[in-house]
């Protein structure tokens, strides 16, 4: 019997039976077989360096497995793990426990602060030097490049730069000494470390955020420019009314990107401090300290730390979204 697809509705036609879902991956290996060859070493890949890690990562968050108790050869000697399976008593332990606040509670705040500080300043401080660079100066493309420079300079090389120059003989100090102003201790105290942290993450983070926008403001067509000087819109006006709205794509995009970048940010902290600042870790460094800078190693926190992590940036992502689609329908009516 004949099938017939209703092309208005998509639907059989028929009183033939649906094929099953064997048949219909048979048909669709058989017509897209060569896609399946080209993208099978990318899921490969992504499986081995992806997936078994988070998989293997999820199964430690339910063990208490640590340094003393996982597998392990000393010389010619193997000794076998004798963790054990604990449930989810490591997400009790770090939401919930007698020491919540400071292990997991006061980082998590703190990650909350860094993250809005940077993004905020990466945005604001990235957008007025993309409006000046897309103004007609002379030796623009020398500016560009001078101001893309922190972003093309391995972060580990101005990391190491910025500690050098606030250490207690570092030129920042030696200036504000000359200057008879006092000399914070910004590899010491806990709120200049901070403070230290945010204005070298945004250093570090502008030049991306400055290429980015630049981008998006020359894609924005100049005639509406015109046309608002011409109805006598002023200079806040235009940039209220046409550049704002005319950004709204490229800014959701990086403002995203930036959130999660910097809430796993996690070569500006460690590099700065190392493990000697416990106050001024974000999540992502303490979860690495907990792992790997202390005796015993605890493994099965850090791995659990990780999990929340990334619930907690995936959460966040469909919020996100889920808020600028409901900005963007509000615009369209």
């Amino acid at each position: 019997m004949t099938v017939a697809i209703d092309r208005a509705t998509g639907k059989r036609r028929g009183d033939a039976p649906r094929p099953g879902l064997g048949q219909r991956l048979k048909h669709g290996y058989q017509k897209h077989w060569y896609a399946y060859v080209m993208i099978a070493p990318v899921v490969v890949v992504l499986g081995v360096l992806v997936l078994y890690p988070l998989g293997y990562g999820m199964y430690l968050t339910l063990t208490d497995a640590n340094s003393l108790n996982t597998g392990r050869t000393i010389g010619v000697n193997e000794i076998e793990a004798t963790y054990k399976f604990i449930g989810l008593d490591n997400y009790a332990d770090i939401l919930w426990g007698e020491t919540a606040y400071d292990r997991f509670w006061s980082h998590f705040i703190w990650t909350i602060v860094w993250t809005a500080a940077c993004v905020a300043l990466h945005y604001t401080i990235g957008l007025g030097l993309a409006l000046l660079l897309n103004q007609k100066l002379r030796g623009r493309t020398f500016y560009r490049l001078i101001l893309v420079l922190p972003w093309a300079v391995p972060t580990f090389v101005t990391v190491f730069g910025w500690r050098f120059m606030l250490s207690d003989g570092g030129i920042i100090n030696s200036a504000l000494e000359s200057l008879h102003l006092p000399t914070p201790l910004w590899l010491e105290d806990t709120f200049w470390q901070r403070f230290a942290a945010i204005m070298v993450n945004t250093w570090c983070g502008v030049p991306f955020m400055m290429v980015s926008l630049l981008g998006g403001l020359q894609s924005i067509d100049s005639t509406l420019y015109e046309a608002a000087e011409m109805d006598g819109a002023n200079a806040w006006q235009r940039f209220r009314h046409v550049t704002l709205p005319g950004l709204r794509s490229v800014s959701s995009t990086v403002v995203l990107l930036g959130i999660i970048w910097t809430f796993n940010q996690f070569a500006v902290i460690f590099l700065l401090f190392g493990t000697t600042a416990p106050d001024a870790q974000i999540l992502v460094t303490w979860a690495y300290y907990l792992g790997f800078g202390q005796q015993p190693r605890d493994f099965a926190q850090s791995a659990a730390y990780g999990i929340l992590l990334l619930a907690i940036l995936i959460v966040f992502t469909s919020f996100y979204r889920r808020w600028l689609n409901r900005n963007e329908q509000q615009l369209a009516i």
